[in-house]
């Protein structure tokens, strides 16, 4: 290929923008059509807040431009045709002459296209007499008095044949009809009713309409309403749940804070570990971020009831609550971080579930790779891996549209609702419907736990874990796009940095 192909291939493919109207226009537009963003939004599959953007002057590019300048020229079609016309004057007839007269490809007095003229006259096909005029294709006369046929004839059903055969009877199990029943969607493992609101996507809607589609001043005020939106939310996905909780338990002291603004005594395990030491050379790490942590964790074993107090070296399974512990000694740190994190002081510590479960199943035939922790008192209450689940399921739902969407403002108004309902479920003033501050531990706990499990499964895949570092940061050196996947859902991970450590090792000069 010459270059003046290659010119000649790349003015072929090109195409100019297809222009829109002024922002100001497309609204009027919509409206004239009384259409909620909504309505459109889902009809060019982006979001609501999309369709604000597009109203407040930024422009859609691709694909979806085209569709949006498609919908914009119909509806200023449809409104054009919509508005009153001027009547038009015209002239009597003259005296004499049919105003509508039938021709051979003409319409008859009610506009009927299937009417028209015959040359010559033919038998009706109702009455027999001669016709001049054929309708639907059939020779018939237009005026009831000039047919022979008697009116009962012509508009009743003639019987049916004394020898056709009776109407079969209805099955004894009908098949279902369509229409009256319970409309259903999909919702994660599960369905829902298809009319349940979608309180997250109309809290959307209204926060655009309230600001004009401003996408900053909308989503601010969504973030200062995050508690309050996912405690609704909650209420929603818990209707028909299979089991009651104790929204405000008595709490032991081990959950109480000892000072005005300090901790309580429990120990999340919250991971702060840095590799000691590298092999020789330069090393090229790659700073990975985990995405929706705190979301995924949300799923993990949670107590219903009041916690109730036990003593001795026993762990039930059904049950979920804080443990005091002597935790093993881990022998790892060199490669991969302790499941308990950074703790400088020994002995016994208070521990959630999610951290009692990781030691317990590291300490297993599986992994070996401790010993058993030593449980000396728990607070457990019976539990549910499954209780906040929907909860969950709706949240991870609405942030996965909002990324395929870029719909910013959805997306930072889900993670305000996740992250702030985990934050503010023990001693705050900003939820005063949910006080469980064992559930805050737990959730924190189990964020931390999912973190130490893609180390490990970094370190299994022969990867080198450099760091590890709160609920989503995870420093690796090799190639880790062969162990997880890359992206902005919940179960993959993006690059939050690439950085090099080390020095190049010179050549063997003797060599």
């Amino acid at each position: 290929m010459t270059d003046f192909d290659a010119i000649d291939a790349l003015l072929a493919g090109a195409r100019q923008e297809v222009p829109l109207p002024p922002a100001g226009e497309r609204r009027a537009l919509r409206e004239g059509l009384n259409l909620s963003r909504t309505q459109l939004a889902r009809a060019l599959e982006v979001s609501p807040s999309t369709v604000a953007g597009w109203e407040s002057g930024r422009d859609p590019s691709g694909e979806v431009r085209e569709k949006y300048a498609y919908f914009l020229k119909g509806a200023r079609t449809k409104l054009a045709a919509a508005a009153p016309a001027e009547p038009e004057e015209t002239e009597p007839a003259e005296a004499g002459t049919d105003p509508h007269p039938v021709s051979g490809g003409g319409d008859d007095g009610d506009g009927d296209d299937d009417v028209v003229a015959l040359p010559a006259p033919q038998p009706c096909v109702l009455c027999g007499q001669p016709a001049r005029h054929q309708v639907a294709g059939f020779p018939q006369h237009l005026d009831p008095a000039q047919c022979g046929t008697p009116e009962r004839t012509r508009t009743t059903r003639p019987a049916r044949p004394a020898e056709e055969p009776p109407p079969r009877p209805a099955p004894a199990h009908p098949r279902p009809q369509t229409g009256g029943g319970v409309k259903v969607v999909p919702a994660g493992r599960r369905l829902k009713t298809a009319d349940d609101p979608d309180l997250i996507a109309a809290a959307v809607t209204a926060a655009l309409d309230q600001h004009g589609g401003d996408i900053e001043a909308a989503t601010a005020a969504l973030v200062r309403r995050a508690i309050p939106d996912a405690m609704a939310l909650l209420d929603q996905t818990r209707k028909g749940g299979r089991y009651d909780i104790v929204a405000h338990p008595w709490l032991p002291d081990v959950l109480r804070k000892q000072t005005s603004r300090g901790p309580d005594q429990i120990w999340e395990a919250r991971p702060k570990w840095t590799r000691a030491e590298l092999p020789p050379g330069a090393h090229e790490v790659t700073a990975l971020d985990v995405n929706g942590a705190y979301l995924s964790a949300l799923k993990t074993h949670l107590p219903l009831g009041q916690l109730e107090h036990s003593t001795g070296n026993q762990h039930d399974r059904r049950r979920a609550g804080v443990h005091l512990i002597t935790p093993p000694v881990w022998e790892h740190d060199a490669y991969l971080p302790n499941p308990i994190g950074s703790r400088d002081e020994p002995g016994p510590l208070w521990v959630t579930e999610p951290t009692l479960r990781l030691l317990l199943r590291l300490s297993g035939p599986k992994y070996g790779l401790c010993d058993p922790p030593e449980i000396h008192e728990s607070w457990t209450s019976g539990a549910t891996e499954g209780l906040l689940e929907k909860f969950r399921v709706a949240l991870k739902e609405a942030r996965d549209r909002a990324i395929a969407h870029n719909d910013d403002v959805t997306l930072e108004y889900v993670k305000a609702m996740y992250s702030k309902f985990v934050s503010t479920m023990g001693e705050s003033n900003y939820n005063r419907e949910l006080y469980r501050t064992d559930w805050m531990h737990l959730i924190r706990s189990q964020a931390f736990a999912n973190l130490w499990w893609k180390a490990h499964r970094a370190y299994d895949e022969g990867l080198m874990v450099v760091r590890a570092m709160g609920t989503d940061e995870l420093h690796v050196i090799g190639d880790w796009r062969a162990v997880f996947p890359e992206g902005r859902g919940v179960s993959e991970v993006k690059v939050k940095d690439v950085y090099t450590v080390g020095t190049p090792v010179a050549a063997d000069q003797d060599v």
